[in-house]
C-alpha cells in the first residue's frame, strides 16, 4: 500500500510537467508492428494556450466570478438579515458574530459589484463606458422587446438601479445602523428590491444562468427568498 501512494504521489506530481511541457498536439505514426513513433507536430504547448486565453479573456474572467460572488453574497445576506429580525440566525452564531457577518457579507457584496462593473470596461466583446456603466439605459446591450414596447436595454438597467440600492443600503448600514435606527430600517428594505433586480439581471444575461439546471437552481432560489421575505414582512406586521 505504501509504494501504491509513494507511485501515486510521483505521478501526480509529474503531471504538470508532462502537460505544460509537450507541445499541444502529437501524431502517431505506426512504422510496424513492433514500434510506435511519436511525431510531435509544432505548435504552442499546452501552458502557452492557457497563458494566450488568460491574457485575452482576464476580464471576462473577472466579470463572471464576481457576479457569481456577489450574487451568491446577496442571496446569504437576504437569508441571514431575515434570521436576524426572526431569531433564526441566533441559533447557530453569537449576536455580535452575526451582526458582524452580516455586515463584512455587505462589504463583500460591494467589492465584488464594483470589480463587475469596473471589469466591462476591459472587456473586448461587450461596448461599455463609464456613462453605459452608472447610466441606466444609456447602453445598447441586448435591447428588450415586450408586447411590441421597447424597453431599451432593461436587465442592464436593472443591474445599474441594483447597485446603487446596493450602495445606498450599505452606506446608511454603516453610518445609520445607531445613530438613526428607524431610517436605517426604512432604507433596508430596498434590499428585497434589491434582490429582485439582481434575480432578473442574473437570469437574463448572466453567462451561466441562460440555460439548462443552473437557470432552474437559480429561478428557485428566486422564488424561495421571495416566500421567506413575504414571511419576514408577515411576521413584523410590515405589509
Amino acid at each position: 500500500m505504501r509504494k501504491g501512494l509513494i507511485i501515486t504521489l510521483i505521478s501526480l506530481l509529474s503531471l504538470p510537467f508532462i502537460l505544460f511541457s509537450q507541445p499541444a498536439m502529437a501524431e502517431a505514426t505506426t512504422v510496424n508492428s513492433n514500434s510506435i513513433v511519436v511525431q510531435s507536430i509544432p505548435g504552442p504547448t499546452l501552458a502557452q494556450k492557457v497563458v494566450e486565453r488568460t491574457q485575452s479573456s482576464w476580464s471576462w474572467y473577472i466579470i463572471r466570478g464576481s457576479g457569481i460572488i456577489a450574487a451568491a453574497a446577496l442571496i446569504i445576506l437576504m437569508l441571514s438579515g431575515i434570521g436576524l429580525v426572526t431569531g433564526h440566525t441566533f441559533k447557530f452564531m453569537e449576536p455580535l458574530t452575526a451582526w458582524a457577518s452580516h455586515r463584512a457579507l455587505g462589504i463583500v457584496m460591494g467589492v465584488s459589484i464594483l470589480l463587475h462593473m469596473f471589469g466591462l470596461l476591459f472587456d473586448h466583446f461587450i461596448p461599455f463606458n463609464l456613462v453605459s456603466l452608472f447610466i441606466p439605459w444609456a447602453s445598447n446591450f441586448k435591447p428588450v422587446s415586450m408586447f411590441g414596447i421597447q424597453f431599451g436595454s432593461l436587465y442592464v438597467a436593472l443591474g445599474i438601479l441594483a447597485f446603487y440600492g446596493t450602495l445606498l443600503v450599505i452606506l446608511t448600514s454603516l453610518i445609520w445602523v445607531e445613530k438613526r435606527q428607524y431610517l436605517w430600517k426604512f432604507v433596508h428594505l430596498l434590499s428585497y428590491i434589491v434582490m429582485g433586480f439582481v434575480f432578473f439581471h442574473t437570469l437574463y444575461l448572466g453567462t451561466d444562468f441562460t440555460h439548462g439546471i443552473t437557470r432552474w437552481l437559480w429561478t428557485m432560489v428566486g422564488i424561495s427568498i421571495a416566500a421567506v421575505g413575504i414571511y419576514r414582512l408577515w411576521r413584523s406586521r410590515s405589509i
